[in-house]
């Protein structure tokens, strides 16, 4: 990326991530709208921030294990402050790509607001790491509701274009080829697409 490095920009950020509710909202938005997963082993969340989709898939799914990555290291601090002392979920400070798990690992992968951050590389790795008929859900900014500052606009990929429409977001999941690809739209003023696709059987 250029521009400002990541986890220094990130890290600044830390202490007032918790402050923004769209966060938990997207995440509990991401959770909610998977399908059942009955016992999930592993579920992973990529670039986590503070934790959100993390703990919302740990209370909403009951998974054995999470293992919650961020390149972040004071945000990865923040989260686990927050974690349950059962051993459940796994803080790793990690880059996004690759991620050191290997193939079809996962029940689900998650990724809330953060996929434009990341870049074009992610969605192969998730479906890498997911076994057949896992699913993978994450978050995009709609293009029009999107106005970063210029520092943040610095370190943005210059290989993902965030989408104008929901058609746009769908195209995300299947040019890797996620199938049963759905997109919904949250509510202004800062609407989101929710993408969740299946890695086929």
């Amino acid at each position: 990326m250029a521009g400002v490095p990541v986890p220094p920009l990130f890290d600044a950020a830390a202490d007032t991530y918790d402050d923004d509710p769209h966060h938990l909202a997207i995440a509990r938005q991401l959770v909610a709208g998977l399908r059942p997963v009955p016992e999930p082993r592993l579920v992973v969340d990529v670039a986590t921030g503070t934790g959100f989709a993390a703990l919302a898939a740990l209370e909403a799914l009951a998974p054995r294990r999470v293992l919650a990555i961020d390149v972040s290291p004071r945000m990865i601090e923040k989260g686990a402050a927050k974690t349950p002392s059962d051993g459940r979920v796994e803080w790793r400070v990690a880059p996004a790509v690759p991620l050191d798990l290997p193939d079809g690992a996962a029940d689900v992968v998650l990724c809330a607001s953060a996929l434009h951050l990341i870049g074009a590389d992610a969605p192969p790795e998730w479906r890498r790491v997911l076994r057949p008929g896992g699913q993978a859900a994450f978050s995009v900014p709609v293009a029009a509701d999107f106005h970063p500052s210029p520092a943040f606009a610095a370190a943005l990929p210059a290989d993902l274009a965030v989408p104008a429409d929901e058609a746009g977001a769908a195209r995300i999941a299947r040019a890797v080829g996620f199938a049963s690809v759905r997109v919904t739209t949250t509510a202004p003023p800062r609407r989101s697409f929710l993408v969740f696709g299946d890695v086929p059987r």
